[in-house]
């Protein structure tokens, strides 16, 4: 083996060697934490899940269905830190409101009202502030929801990055409806509602002060419609999931594994726009990692796969929607890619979050 050092310098101390990914024993909180993948899964499963340990929090769901007075409650809650706080196509305040309202519609729920908190940092403009509550006003209404309380709080300038929000949201689960990710079969379709990877490459394009030839624009939506539309079809939807931090990738990989079956996934299948292949081609990063705000993956009996995907398509939020694989009984726990070439790869879950601060 040959000897790290040239004639000129001496050997190489591995001790000094550094890695840009957050080291899995780490003391301390890092970013990666945050990021939706298997840092993240670590966090909740060796702190969190032990402290509030219930069957209720176990299912690891993006919302909590509860049972109220004979009625199906989902219940969801969500925080937001993106920077910068405005980006093409949308802002932290639509943000906020359309990634709870989603959490609430991946449980198959009509979503109904909201809480709003705001953690606010010394100094910030007041314009700011109000832009980003009216631009949550208005997707508010457009989602339907009523955001019926808040709280607001101030920290020292220094000690905060201009505005966070928290959100909480309610809404109903129709009666018949049990979408959570443990009940993936094998032989379900995988359904994606459209093209991937638009929000992260938009946010990180304003951050960084990148330009890709064409302004890519964040599909931050709400869902809960398309999901409605999906269920008129058939009320057996098995899994649904948003896949924001982490992308695509984490989100079947978290399904795979609650569920103990495999996942095949055909590259060719999954619909990446040009200009986020290109820019993340240019990036050297995978589209099937990086986050999205206004999609949705579904797993679905194979007996209405055809004519659920047809209803995705026939409505305005899944015109994109493409049947991009199947769950299968091979490989439990593993989601892996059938190539472009003919190839097949592991798509594992991520370590951390190739974006950070992308919602």
């Amino acid at each position: 083996m040959a000897d790290l050092a040239t004639p000129d310098t001496a050997p190489v101390d591995p001790a000094n060697w550094t890695c840009p990914a957050p080291l899995r024993d780490q003391p301390v909180v890092v970013m990666g934490h945050g990021g939706g993948g298997a840092l993240s899964a670590e966090l909740i499963e060796q702190v969190f899940a032990p402290a509030y340990g219930n069957p209720t929090l176990a299912a690891l769901t993006d919302s909590a269905v509860l049972g109220l007075g004979g009625a199906r409650l989902a219940f969801s809650t969500d925080s937001y830190v993106v920077r910068p706080l405005f980006f093409p196509g949308g802002c932290l305040g639509d943000l906020a409101v359309n990634g709870t309202v989603n959490d609430l519609a991946m449980s198959g729920a009509r979503p109904t009202h909201l809480s709003a908190a705001f953690i606010l940092e010394e100094g910030v403009e007041l314009a700011v502030v109000e832009r980003v509550a009216r631009a949550m006003g208005d997707a508010a209404r457009a989602a339907g929801v009523t955001i019926a309380t808040g709280d607001t709080k101030v920290v020292e300038s220094g000690h905060g990055d201009g505005v966070y929000v928290t959100t909480a949201g309610v809404g109903l689960v129709p009666e018949g409806v049990d979408i959570r990710p443990q009940r993936a079969r094998p032989g379900d379709a995988v359904l994606v509602s459209g093209p991937i990877g638009l929000h992260g490459v938009a946010v990180l394009s304003v951050r960084e002060g990148l330009e890709f030839g064409v302004e890519i624009t964040s599909d931050t939506a709400p869902l809960a419609d398309l999901v409605a539309a999906m269920l008129a079809v058939t009320p057996d939807l098995h899994v649904l999931r948003d896949p924001t931090r982490g992308g695509l990738g984490a989100s079947l990989n978290e399904i795979a594994r609650a569920s103990g079956t495999g996942v095949r996934l055909r590259e060719r299948a999954v619909p990446v726009p040009d200009e986020v292949a290109n820019a993340c081609g240019f990036l050297g990063l995978d589209p099937l990692y990086v986050a999205n705000e206004g999609r949705l993956v579904a797993f679905v009996p194979a007996e209405h796969a055809e004519a659920v995907l047809a209803a995705m398509r026939a409505h305005p939020r899944g015109t994109g929607a493409a049947h991009i694989g199947e769950c299968v009984a091979d490989h439990p726990g593993m989601v892996v890619v059938a190539t472009a070439l003919g190839g097949t790869r592991v798509l594992d879950l991520p370590l951390g979050e190739q974006l950070p601060r992308i919602c």
